[in-house]
């Protein structure tokens, strides 16, 4: 095997220039060469043009809720150091959130869907493990679930990511002082009592059956450990410096539920931002300062959901907790906290296009250039107020399928199809019934509509080409590959891997005219991510990075 060669860190000797020779802004004067402390902020499934589209939105959209005022992430890459990262794993070219987050938080290469394990299967030191044994406070903040691939890396050690019911009970032995996410599916027995658990946990979100195959009651083994539990905003308030916050049952919530419902009395749950100052309140009482990982996970889920809309909402969200974080670093008298935002991998091959699709009226120009002239691009090159027509999405194309499942369980006889066994006009007649439903929950939710001819194509079904009923990992079945009747693409199917939840990539597809928007995948890209940083040891993240020596260069600064 051929030795894979990285760059060394040269720390103070980079100088980065722009396209006009400006070098980016230094560090604070009072800066330490190292950190004291160190925030990790992942945007999972952010790549440049997930940032670009919050960048057109904020700046271009005649109604951009930022106004004049730049998103934090803009800020942050004006006033501290920028640089892209490679993120591929080992022996392949596209790397997934397990392996990705595996090599920001040990420094090591490592396996796809691993969790802190190099690629050869050896358990890697973490950054907030290395915290840990340095004696500094250590937290880990999410808003898809504690177990979910990212916030596993930086403190669990499985062979796969989809081992949640061992992740827990690793984390929580992590001795890891600030927990905070969803996922209490996997913290609860597999017999609990579901009135006593409404009871314990305030009935802050409705409860379902437990993911656990076994009586460990992790709950109770976290308080007898000394954690506070919180379950909602609340609770999160009181909660002592010590703190185990599990605020859903599964994911949290969205990106458009989260700006729909930010100012709301009434809201239990609390926000990325929310739980990103929560956890810096506690964590930076240690005087000998903390590590903070935290992660903005649901831009990944709408990028695989080809979901532009939601997607805009998650990157909102996101940047509303960069800047509230960056802000508190930079109020520090001290200038000792190393603030670094980036992306474990791009998804969705995202962007925003120019087509043939509803061309442009002709105008006149004032300009002496155009003199009896008109002006008219040969093409559209997007339209300012689609900006704000995806803002205006108020569901989620998950949201969206899911309603139309619901529908079709609530009435089998009418609407669910079997390909073996209806006959062709039955099979017609009851797809032609699936797509007035998601047509109107569609249009109902969203400022580019279809019709029923569109929805009709969105619910078209076909033979898995890549059916596997074999077994894929020490005997367990391939799930997301058994299904028979998956739907149909006319290009890149192989790309849209989760059977028959990629109805949202053919939704997305539906409206990419309208947008002005395309897709690559329902998956993700090798596309290097952008690397945001601002305070003590960024020096050493600039010009072109890998994955593996971010996490290496953050395991060194703490010591």
């Amino acid at each position: 095997m051929r030795a894979r060669r990285l760059l060394p860190f040269i720390p103070l000797l980079y100088v980065t220039a722009s396209c006009g020779g400006a070098t980016h802004a230094p560090a604070p004067p009072a800066a330490k060469a190292k950190p004291k402390s160190v925030i990790l902020m992942i945007g999972d499934g952010m790549g440049p043009q997930q940032v670009g589209l919050l960048e057109a939105y904020a700046t271009r959209a005649p109604h951009s809720i930022y106004g004049v005022k730049p998103t934090a992430m803009h800020q942050l890459m004006d006033e501290g150091q920028v640089a892209l990262s490679r993120h591929h794993p080992e022996g392949a070219v596209v790397v997934d959130s397990a392996c990705s987050a595996t090599q920001l938080a040990g420094g090591e290469f490592s396996g796809s869907e691993m969790i802190g394990l190099n690629a050869e299967g050896r358990v890697v030191q973490t950054v907030i493990e290395r915290g840990v044994a340095r004696g500094k406070a250590t937290g880990i903040v999410s808003d898809t679930r504690l177990t979910h691939a990212t916030p596993a890396a930086f403190a669990a050690h499985v062979a796969h990511r989809s081992m949640e019911n061992e992740i827990a009970p690793q984390m929580l032995a992590a001795k890891v002082d600030v927990l905070l996410s969803g996922g209490l599916r996997h913290w609860v027995p597999k017999g609990y009592d579901k009135a006593a658990m409404a009871k314990r946990t305030g009935k802050a979100y409705p409860l379902s059956k437990s993911k656990r195959q076994d009586d460990r009651d992790l709950l109770a083994e976290a308080k007898a450990a000394g954690y506070s539990l919180a379950f909602d905003r609340e609770g999160l308030d009181e909660a002592g410096d010590k703190v185990l916050g599990l605020f859903s049952w599964s994911g949290m919530a969205d990106g458009i539920t989260t700006t729909a419902t930010r100012d709301s009395a009434d809201r239990r749950e609390p926000t990325l931002k929310e739980m990103s100052m929560a956890a810096l309140e506690r964590l930076s009482k240690d005087p000998d300062g903390f590590v903070l990982v935290i992660e903005g996970g649901q831009i990944d889920w709408a990028g695989h959901g080809n979901d532009a809309g939601t997607l805009l909402h998650e990157m909102i969200k996101f940047d509303e907790a960069v800047g509230a974080v960056y802000d508190w670093v930079k109020a520090q008298p001290d200038h000792d906290v190393l603030l670094v935002v980036t992306a474990d991998h791009e998804t969705g091959s995202f962007g925003l296009s120019y087509s043939r699709n509803d061309l442009p009226e002709g105008r006149k120009l004032p300009g002496v250039g155009f003199d009896g002239l008109t002006y008219r691009p040969g093409y559209n090159f997007g339209r300012l107020n689609n900006l704000d027509r995806l803002y205006g999405q108020s569901m989620t194309f998950s949201e969206m399928a899911y309603r139309l499942e619901k529908a079709i369980r609530a009435s089998p006889n009418v609407l669910k199809v079997d390909y073996e066994a209806d006959a062709p006009e039955v099979i017609a007649e009851k797809l032609g019934r699936q797509a007035k439903i998601l047509m109107e929950v569609f249009n109902a939710h969203s400022e580019f509509k279809i019709d029923e001819a569109q929805a009709l194509r969105v619910v078209q079904m076909e033979p898995n080409a890549h059916h596997f009923e074999g077994e894929y990992r020490d005997g367990q079945p391939h799930k997301s590959m058994q299904e028979r009747w998956v739907p149909r693409f006319d290009e890149f199917e192989a790309f849209y891997v989760g059977a028959g939840a990629d109805i949202k990539g053919l939704m997305g597809r539906a409206v990419a005219e309208q947008q002005g928007i395309v897709w690559g995948t329902g998956t993700h890209t090798h596309t290097p991510v952008p690397v945001m940083s601002y305070g003590p040891g960024s020096a050493q993240l600039r010009g072109m990075l890998h994955h593996v020596e971010i996490g290496r260069a953050l395991k060194g600064m703490v010591e």
